[in-house]
């Protein structure tokens, strides 16, 4: 390549990425300000509302006992519907040990069995088998307005303070909050796990550690910035929503949750476009296990970003609804957009260093000449404005969250969680490859006390 052929090529892809790169920037930017001003709301009256926590099961015997038993003593009021999804080992057996203790039968625990060819077809059909028997079994004694659906993970610990902050005036005691999203905190963010090698035990307890990060510091002021746009998100675990706006999106099929693989945010979008807003607080939260396994962490990401992909489709549908607006729209499309851009960015980021790596090897001393004159400079930003938007998560956590002053730890976990970012390149792709080639199956990711072996790891197909 000449040497005016490569100046131009490196010129319009450094053009790409670095506005790629400011644009993301100055979003990272918008979304920090509110999230660190931020001071806790008020909270309200739990005993307003009935709470019915939704807790859907497949094969998860090694953690639902400890859940029921943590949801039953913490919120004696509200009642825990587990969906067993045909499990194949002691899941459901387990519930009705606790369902039928000494003689007495538990009136607040529910016991949902779902048998194949029916079950095992994704999380959304678990939660609908759920809400049809919430709503075979409810009297009507209680307005349905008053009902709250919580869904929480088979691991999921919702902080015990968290019925009275969704109880609050500007959540739940506003009629118009269909949902409301919880923090999410990763409870074993300080339990390395029980590996034999140092490094498996150091690597692990890094990795939950990043995810907590990742949920308390970026995910929680993406939540915040939401807030302004109106278009606050469910997640997985930690969702709370009102069972009259369930019923507004269910359909005559009784399925509010649809057939996404990010059912989650699906159920977001189709609460907004029905006219319901949503909230979110880090007021309280819910924990959850953090994944000590590589693996296990980059099929869950390919999930999501699967998810994220097919819920594409909703976004003429978006665009339409008068119920959200311009602003709010381009923020959902920007989220929507991100597999996308990350699958452009692992094109277009390599192609300066691939491209300078190949002109070295052909005239070193002319390369060598040409980036010491200055060009070093243009690679310098090249790759701050890539690092930046990443690592600066490492001392707000640090400061924000673990409320400590060590910059230097902070400053290395940023890098770190700039490492781990990277890894969304790699399961964006997995997750186009999986779309592409039609495997749309659900599979749940494996619990790290969950043997490894002979257990499948990957998606169904």
């Amino acid at each position: 390549m000449s040497g005016e052929s490569f100046k131009v090529l490196l010129a319009i892809t450094q053009a790409f990425a670095l506005t790629m790169s400011v644009a993301f920037i100055v979003y990272v930017i918008v979304i920090v300000v509110p999230f660190l001003r931020r001071e806790p709301a008020p909270v309200g009256d739990a005993d307003r509302f009935s709470w019915h926590f939704f807790v859907p099961c497949r094969d998860e015997q090694t953690v639902i006992g400890e859940t029921v038993r943590y949801l039953r003593s913490t919120f004696p009021a509200a009642h825990v519907w587990v969906v067993d999804d045909d499990s194949e080992d002691r899941t459901a057996r387990v519930v009705r040990s606790l369902w039928r203790r000494d003689g007495q039968y538990d009136p607040f625990l529910h016991l949902v069995c779902r048998r194949r060819p029916d079950a095992r077809t994704g999380k959304g059909d678990a939660l609908n088998a759920a809400y049809r028997e919430l709503n075979a079994w409810s009297d009507g004694s209680v307005p349905r307005s008053d009902v709250v659906v919580v869904v929480v993970d088979a691991d999921g610990r919702p902080a015990p303070n968290c019925l009275t902050v969704c109880a609050a005036d500007h959540l739940f005691g506003d009629g118009t909050i269909g949902a409301v999203q919880l923090d999410v905190r990763m409870g074993n963010r300080s339990t390395p796990p029980p590996r034999k090698s140092w490094f498996g035990r150091a690597f692990g307890l890094k990795l939950a550690q990043l995810q907590d990060l990742e949920f308390r510091t970026a995910i929680a002021a993406i939540q915040t910035s939401r807030g302004f746009t109106g278009t606050i998100s469910m997640g997985g675990n930690g969702q709370f929503t009102r069972l009259t706006a369930l019923d507004s999106i269910a359909g005559e099929d009784g399925t509010p949750w649809r057939g996404s693989l990010l059912e989650d945010f699906e159920l977001g979008v189709h609460l907004l476009t029905a006219g319901w807003r949503t909230g979110y607080t880090p007021d309280s939260y819910v924990a959850q296990e953090g994944l000590y396994s590589l693996r296990r962490f980059l099929v869950q990401r390919t999930r999501w970003g699967q998810g994220t992909m097919q819920c594409l489709r909703y976004l003429r549908r978006i665009w339409d609804s008068p119920h959200i607006s311009t602003f709010g729209a381009a923020e959902m499309m920007y989220y929507l957009a991100q597999p996308w851009m990350q699958l452009l960015g692992s094109l277009l980021y390599p192609i300066p260093f691939l491209v300078l790596l190949v002109n070295t090897a052909g005239d070193p001393a002319t390369m060598w000449s040409w980036f010491t004159d200055g060009a070093w400079i243009l690679f310098a930003i090249y790759g701050s404005f890539g690092l930046l938007p990443f690592v600066m998560w490492g001392p707000i956590y640090q400061w924000k969250c673990l409320r400590s002053k060590n910059i230097l730890a902070g400053f290395g976990m940023g890098l770190a969680y700039a490492a781990y970012i990277y890894t969304f390149y790699i399961t964006s792709w997995r997750a186009l490859f999986r779309l592409v080639r039609g495997r749309n199956g659900w599979s749940k990711t494996r619990r790290n006390t969950e043997a490894a072996t002979g257990a499948k790891v990957a998606l169904d197909s």
